[in-house]
């Protein structure tokens, strides 16, 4: 009893710690309404820019954590706490410069950058200590993950004339917090690596076939839906608004209960996976996101509380099914190379979604917003489910 209670809050404090790093991760986001007076911008550039910039930073912060091996040569929890500490620092990095849009976008870099010690190095920490129940474990970690991305949106909506500085701030306080509790709470393992210290060939493993590689292919297709739908859920609750102008929306609000559903789809999706397995439950999931992107148009002409629904489904399906991919990739990787495995897949999913994100900010510049426009996501949900069909064979 007294090692389950144990188990139980050391899974509580990955949990919450995975939560508070990646709160950094939307920050700027949330703030883009005073941003732009800042920088005289309008339009939706910031906005794609601002979430790249994370992006771009977090690819290549993963591509290099992997290629040196970083999540398995050393202690997961120390990693975890060294990265989310200088995520947290460099989150505040623009805010001590002249307000310019090179400081701020080179503060998100960074930002990204290290946050690849937080979220996949969470996942080995998961991956390692609560194997027998992996999948919910991963649920509720990704949950974190997802809440984390809303939570800055949660803090504006409340918050109304809460000062930007006071967010950021808040923000990078609650990383470093979540960071030393877990290096206090959660015991370091010994580390089990043999290899050398730098290694090319992971980069090259990935395309070669593998047991994991179905989940890896469904992982790519699930990215290419999820950061576009995050990165543009304001703008397409702006449209909504601009469609139905007797409805009184509270833009971040509805943001982060739409992010924050995810959540739940997560957890849902953990608990689903221990009764009919995580294969099934990533299908699943990934077939009714597909749905929820073909009914945009049809629901854009919705009553306000159907089209809140039509979010929060939405918003937990498209990332419900991203735990259980990571567990398939933890379970089918070997243990010596589980964490950079991990990170490289991160890494190449993240990939994709700057070219989804930029992709739709191009179309929306060059058309103007619209329920169409959400069809180019479609393919990620539809090649994702084909990888995984060859998981079930």
């Amino acid at each position: 009893m007294l090692e389950s209670s144990c188990t139980a809050t050391r899974l509580l404090v990955v949990v919450f710690a995975q939560f508070a790093g990646t709160s950094l991760w939307f920050a700027g986001n949330a703030i883009l309404s005073e941003l732009q007076p800042l920088l005289k911008t309008t339009g939706t550039g910031l906005t794609s820019w601002i979430t790249s910039a994370v992006q771009i930073g977090f690819i290549t912060g993963t591509l290099l954590y992997a290629l040196f091996a970083i999540p398995d040569r050393f202690r997961s929890t120390y990693v975890f706490l060294i990265s989310v500490t200088l995520a947290a620092i460099v989150n505040l990095l623009w805010l001590f410069l002249p307000i310019q849009a090179e400081t701020i976008l080179t503060s998100r870099f960074l930002t990204g950058f290290f946050l690849a010690g937080v979220y996949p190095v969470g996942m080995k920490i998961a991956a390692d200590r609560f194997k027998p129940v992996l999948g919910k474990a991963m649920g509720f970690l990704v949950g974190a993950l997802v809440l984390g991305t809303a939570f800055p949106h949660l803090i504006r909506g409340l918050g109304g004339s809460l000062p930007y500085r006071t967010l950021m701030l808040s923000v990078s306080l609650l990383a470093i917090s979540g960071g030393v509790l877990l290096t206090l709470v959660v015991p370091t393992k010994p580390v089990q690596f043999s290899g050398s210290f730098f290694r090319l060939q992971m980069l090259f493993s990935l395309g070669k076939p593998s047991a994991y590689r179905p989940a890896m292919l469904g992982y790519f297709g699930h990215m290419w839906e999820l950061y576009t739908l995050w990165a543009f859920l304001p703008t397409l609750i702006t449209y909504y608004r601009l469609q139905h102008p007797n409805v009184e929306l509270t833009n971040s609000l509805w943001a982060f209960g739409a992010i924050a559903a995810g959540a739940i789809g997560c957890v849902g999706g953990g608990y689903f996976a221990l009764k009919i397995g995580s294969a099934r439950v990533a299908r699943y999931l990934l077939l009714i996101s597909g749905l929820c992107i073909i009914l945009i148009p049809l629901l854009l002409s919705a009553p306000p509380i159907l089209f809140g629904l039509f979010l929060l489904l939405w918003g937990a399906s498209a990332a419900g099914d991203s735990p259980q991919f990571s567990t398939l990739v933890a379970s089918y990787a070997t243990l010596d190379n589980r964490g950079s495995i991990l990170t490289l897949v991160t890494c190449f999913g993240f990939f994709l979604t700057v070219l989804s994100i930029q992709l739709m900010d191009w179309l929306v510049a060059q058309i103007g917003l619209s329920g169409w426009l959400f069809y180019i996501l479609l393919p990620g949900p539809v090649l994702g489910l084909l990888a995984m069909l060859q998981m079930r064979r």
